[in-house]
């Protein structure tokens, strides 16, 4: 089991070590799942050793428990053949290979309890990284939109410096007094036509004035000659 203790060792240090440094949250992601499959991996090979190992135990069992009955079989040849020593020596053989066969069943009970377990842990192993990859492509997403919210923020954030907006209240407050200067400005040029022409009709009613007052004047004086001549004697 210490291999799958490793793995998620491995598998956590480079996490924590990609995180810390994770500017870009879908290639952390597409090289923990690459990191992911590469530990997996290695783990798979040492499991296929561990089976490697107990299928030796199977057959070391085999070849132990075929060799204890070739000794029995030829203690029975011994024995018919009434070589009882002989027999004896057989049957010591063939305890030797027994008791090699009860220790290697041993071995290979815990190695082969060992590798099930193995397997069921490398079976979960694969359904995690099976599971991440389906995830992978939604906690991309996420990313982007926190790290879209995030730039929203500092834009907000940004529109609390309110110095441009306060430069341009007051350049409409300064086109607004323009416009009124200006409206003012036109008022006193009407006002100042209206007096042109007011001095203009004055200046014609003074004319006829003075031109009735001439030819009243030019008229008496008129008169005043034919008088003369009426009184002159004829």
């Amino acid at each position: 089991m210490g291999i799958f203790s490793r793995f998620k060792r491995a598998v956590k240090a480079n996490l924590n070590d990609m995180i810390s440094r994770a500017e870009n949250p879908e290639k952390m992601l597409n090289q923990l799942i690459q990191e992911m499959n590469e530990q997996l991996i290695q783990a798979k090979k040492q499991v296929a050793q561990a089976i490697a190992d107990e299928k030796k135990l199977e057959r070391e069992i085999r070849r132990n428990k075929a060799a204890a009955e070739d000794w029995e079989q030829k203690a029975v040849l011994a024995v018919k053949a009434g070589k009882d020593d002989l027999a004896k020596e057989a049957l010591v053989r063939q305890k030797e290979y027994n008791d090699y066969n009860v220790q290697y069943r041993s071995e290979w009970e815990a190695q082969h309890s060992t590798v099930e377990k193995l397997k069921e842990s490398l079976r979960q192993l694969q359904v995690k990284i099976d599971e991440a990859q389906r995830k992978k492509n939604l906690l991309i997403a996420r990313a982007k939109r926190a790290e879209a919210q995030k730039k929203i923020q500092e834009t907000m954030g940004s529109i609390a410096d309110t110095s441009a907006f306060d430069a341009f209240d007051r350049m409409s407050h300064r086109v607004e007094q323009l416009e009124m200067e200006a409206e003012a400005a036109e008022e006193l040029g009407q006002i100042g036509e209206a007096s042109k022409e007011d001095n203009s009709i004055e200046k014609q009613f003074e004319e006829l004035e003075a031109s009735d007052s001439s030819a009243d004047k030019m008229l008496e004086e008129l008169k005043k000659k034919i008088l003369k001549l009426e009184d002159k004697p004829s």
